[in-house]
């Protein structure tokens, strides 16, 4: 499993800076497909809604449980981030992407101070204290438990928490 993790993290740092080998691992990607894709309405103005950030990044407090990399089908779970401290305590658990400058500044794949300014700005109506972090790449049997449960689950969750929307940010 070493080395695959290892295998990972270097195709991600040379597909960072090699634009070549970028290009054709994206043209060999083959993006899920679903027929029943559910839509949701806009139901309030921006500067009403209270926003909460979904990101893929492998963002993570450091006392949480890594993202398992070792699992080659990926880790559905998610990770609940707390606003109020996570730009001074976080780290990254993600292998599938370079994520050298998102740990010289988390906004690159989480951004939080970004958010909380459009807050200060009358831009939203509130920031959400909770947010929400999963490791982005699922695949194989994985995605069934991504749909099936951790998604509604943190979809419930940012619902008791009163979030009207999400800022989605891949990695």
């Amino acid at each position: 499993m070493a080395l695959k993790r290892s295998i990972h993290r270097g195709l991600s740092f040379l597909a960072a800076r090699i634009p070549a080998l970028a290009s054709r691992l994206v043209e060999a990607f083959q993006p899920l497909e679903f027929d029943d894709t559910p839509w949701a309405e806009v139901s309030k103005p921006l500067k009403e809604s209270n926003l909460a950030i979904v990101t893929t990044a492998g963002v993570h407090h450091q006392d949480q449980q890594p993202f398992e990399m070792a699992d080659n089908n990926g880790d559905p779970s998610f990770r609940v981030l707390d606003a109020d401290t996570i730009e001074n305590d976080y780290t990254i658990t993600h292998d599938y992407y370079d994520h050298s400058d998102a740990r010289q500044d988390l906004n690159i794949v989480f951004p939080i101070t970004r958010l909380k300014e459009m807050k200060a700005a009358g831009c939203i109506g509130a920031a959400a204290k909770r947010h929400i972090s999963f490791m982005g790449h699922i695949d194989g049997p994985n995605i069934r438990t991504l749909i099936d449960e951790t998604a509604p689950a943190a979809a419930n969750l940012l619902k008791k928490e009163g979030v009207d929307a999400v800022l989605l940010t891949p990695a």
